[in-house]
Order: C-alpha cells, then structure tokens, then sequence
C-alpha cells in the first residue's frame, strides 16, 4: 500500500512567547518541522503534505527546499480538522500516517514498525507508558485489554486520569477509513474541537482492529510546546548524537559539552575536548584530535591532524598531519595540505597551502596559492583587497617570508625566493633570490623622551598646536 504522510503544522506556539511559529523553532540548528520532514522522506512516501496556518509564509518559506505539499489550515478547530484539510488530496488507495511538526525526536525506525504492526484495513497509534501523564491524551482499554478510546486529559474522568498509558498522537490508517472515520468527528468537549484521537472510537465502532505500538523511548515522542522544553528536548538529541560518536569508537572528553548540528563521520581513535560544536556534515579521520571550545562546520579533517583550543574551520578541508591553532580561522574555500602548520592567530581565506607549509603566528592569507614548504613569518598580510576587487598571491614553492611583511596582491614569489623582514612587497619578486624594501635606518643622537607636562602645561601645547594653520594645499603641475 503507498503511503501518504500528513504533518500538523499549524499551531502557533503562544506558550514559546516567541515572534518565530512553533515549528520554526531551532533545534540543533534548523527548524523542529524541518527534522520532522527529513524523517519522513526516510520513509520514502509517495507524498508528504504540511498543514499549516500561523506564520504560513515563514513556514513555506523557511523549507521552501523541501519536497513537501502545503496544505492550508485557516481556522484551527482542532487536529482531526487539521487532517480534514489534508485529505481531498490523498488517494483511497493510500495508507496515510499522521506526524506532528511539534515532535522532533521520532525515529524512522519506530515509524516502521508503527507501519508494519497495523492491519490492512486497521488503525495504529504509538503509545507510552509514562511516569507523568499529565495534560496528555490517556489510552483507554476494555477488560481484555483491546483498545477502545482516547480520551483528552480536559474530558478525562477522574479515574481515567490515573491512567498512565498515553497517546503520542502519531498514528496510520487506511486513507479510505479514516475518511469515513474523520466525517463523524464531534465537536462537543471542553474545547468545542474535533479531536484527531476521535477516530480511535470511530474505528472500533465500526469494527476495525485498533493497534497500539509502544514507543521505544519516551524520548522519541516529546513534544515541544515551550522553550523549556525546547531546550530539554535539545539535550536528549545531543546526548543521543554523543551517544552515536561514543559507539563509534569516538573519545569524547565530556559527552554533556559537545554539540552536533549535523551529521560526524569519524575514523578511528578520535578524540573530542570539551565544548566542541560540529555543524553540517563534518568528517574526521583517524587519530584526529579536536581541542576544546573549537567550531568545526561543513569541512573534512585529515588523519592524525590536531585543532588546537579555540579555532574555527569553516568550509574547508584540512589534510593529514596538520596542526592548526589554537586561535586560528579555516575560512570557506580553503585547503590545507599535508603536515601544514597554521598557529595562533593565523587566519586562512579562500586560499590552499601546500604540503610542509606554515604560518605559525599572527598572519593573515586571503585568495592565496601557497607552495610546498613555504615558510610565512609572524605579521605577514596577503593585502588582497584594493576596495573594490579581491586579487590572488602565489608564493611557489620552498619560499620564505619574513616577519611582518605585506605582499600586495596581484604578486607573484618565486620558488626559493626570500622576503625580507618588514618589507612591503608590490611587485613580482623574483625565484631564489632576497627581495626587500626599507627606509635607512636613522640614530638621533643627544635626543631625550619628553618629560611629563602637568595640566596647564599640557592644554598649553594642545591649544598652542590646535591653533597653528595646516599645511599649504599641494598645487598640481600645469603649463603656463
């Protein structure tokens, strides 16, 4: 039978006291509805539609990448009246599963065994027996334990509240069912909607099976109706995704301070310091070591690398047997070779440094082709940027560049070429020979640093020369 997925969308979160929808809210770095989404193609289903209503075009917007069909909730009575919107537009043929947008942590896994467990012609719903049940939707059962309601926490009797086993509101059933089932909806309960969990009634009434799957935590079903919750529902997704490195054969200092916006790939003896953040898809290789309070987004670590404390690789692939940092910034598009040093304080834009190159200290390299064994002394700037243009520098191979030089790209150094320290480099220097540019060095002798002035004196000499007039405006040269 195909499959039809239909995720609730539409709420507008009031308890987050948020100007952001429900659904919107971040966790682990995208949106809830967005985690609920991907989970669901995982699914592979014919169709995926989100009822949505509250901030409608952020919504669209925020996953406009998404294959999914948007299905417009414009008054909220109710969830069975969410899912009412969606139906004119699955076939009868379709067994439909109903997601909320709200639970995050749902399992593709449990999904399936959700699918597997329901009759041809029957309903499945998901359950929990929890230890506080309170505010949640109680399974009711008959004497032989067969179900055969749900009753909302608000029109639950006093007996019915000591019921632990709850409803996650997730549930499957055959599209021409629960069409039927969903037009004999009520609406008459305390809050004057049509409850999804009405169908239950529906179905046993009409003699369908009803199947109650248990979930396999009661961490996958935890739904997220204020920040408190966000942020407890973000600690059970990065303590599972801790979990998943440490079964990977991962070293993770402490497991509570990591954090994992994305997916880690990890080789072999790995080893994560505290307050590591991994955004995006990230690759680590053997024996890569991660120092602490370091950011790691969208880029590949070579084998037997170290990132030392506090550095940033953004977008970019670092090689084998490098060292970078600590303090030091991979930009996007950038690509360190092997054995590459990059120390403290050395920033590296959209440029590639070659196998045994270095720039250990305080240095900038932007829109740069560094060769093979390049040495790049501490205060060097690559001047990319004339105000207007971003130009490259090449430095070939085996070169060196002493200590605080500027290369004032476009400019080429050649193979074995040296610069000497301090210099301001704006043309193409030469390969295997010393290239500098510096002022003669002056002595003034007999001079002596000033005394210290007290107050009147001081605003005497400021007065003094605030009061003189300026240089003579330099006069271009004309002919007469």
């Amino acid at each position: 039978m195909q499959l039809s997925v239909v995720i609730l969308a539409a709420g507008q979160g009031k308890r987050m006291n948020s100007d952001l929808p429900k659904v919107l809210q971040p966790l682990a770095g995208k949106p809830l509805l967005a985690h609920v989404v991907e989970t669901a193609q995982s699914l592979a289903p014919e169709a995926i539609y989100v009822v949505y209503g509250h901030g409608g075009a952020q919504v669209q917007a925020a996953l406009e990448h998404h294959p999914v069909d948007w299905v417009l909730q414009a008054e909220q009575w109710g969830t069975g009246h969410a899912v009412m919107q969606a139906m004119p537009m699955i076939p009868d043929a379709h067994r439909v599963l109903i997601l909320y947008g709200d639970v995050p942590l749902i399992r593709a896994a449990t999904l399936r065994t959700l699918l597997a467990a329901a009759d041809a012609d029957g309903l499945a719903l998901l359950s929990a027996v929890v230890a506080a049940p309170g505010g949640l939707g109680r399974i009711v059962r008959d004497a032989a334990g067969a179900v055969i309601a749900i009753v909302e926490e608000r029109d639950a009797t006093p007996a019915q509240r000591l019921i632990r086993e709850i409803h996650s509101g997730l549930m499957t059933a055959p599209a021409r069912s629960l069409r039927a089932w969903l037009a004999n909806l009520s609406n008459e309960n305390v809050q004057h909607e049509y409850y999804l969990t009405g169908v239950v009634a529906e179905a046993v009434k009409t003699g369908h099976r009803v199947t109650a799957v248990a979930a396999e935590s009661e961490t996958e079903i935890l739904g997220v109706n204020d920040k408190l919750q966000l942020a407890q529902v973000e600690s059970c997704l990065r303590a599972e995704r801790a979990r998943e490195l440490l079964l990977a054969g991962a070293t993770i200092v402490d497991p509570l301070r990591i954090d994992i916006r994305g997916t880690v790939e990890v080789g072999r003896d790995v080893c994560i310091d505290v307050n590591a953040l991994f955004i995006g898809t990230v690759k680590l290789g053997a024996r890569v070591k991660i120092g602490p309070n370091c950011m790691i987004r969208e880029s590949s670590i070579g084998a037997d690398t170290e990132i030392h404390a506090n550095s940033i690789v953004d977008h970019a692939a670092v090689g084998a047997h490098c060292i970078v940092g600590p303090f030091a910034r991979i930009r996007p598009d950038s690509v360190l070779g092997p054995r590459v040093h990059v120390g403290n304080f050395v920033e590296v834009k959209n440029s590639s440094l070659g196998t045994g190159a270095k720039a250990n200290h305080l240095t900038y390299l932007g829109d740069s082709e560094i060769g093979s064994g390049v040495n790049v002394g501490a205060g060097t700037v690559t001047c990319n940027y004339d105000g207007a243009e971003k130009w490259p520098t090449i430095i070939e191979d085996g070169a060196f560049i002493g200590s605080g030089s500027m290369l004032v790209a476009p400019v080429r150094i050649g193979a074995g070429a040296t610069i000497g320290a301090g210099s301001t480099i704006s043309d193409n220097a030469p390969a295997a020979a010393l290239t500098l540019t510096r002022a003669r060095q002056t002595t003034v002798q007999g001079w002596a640093r000033p005394g210290k002035l007290d107050a009147r004196e001081k605003a005497e000499v400021i007065a003094r020369t605030l009061s003189e007039p300026g240089p003579e405006p330099a006069r271009e040269p004309h002919n007469e």
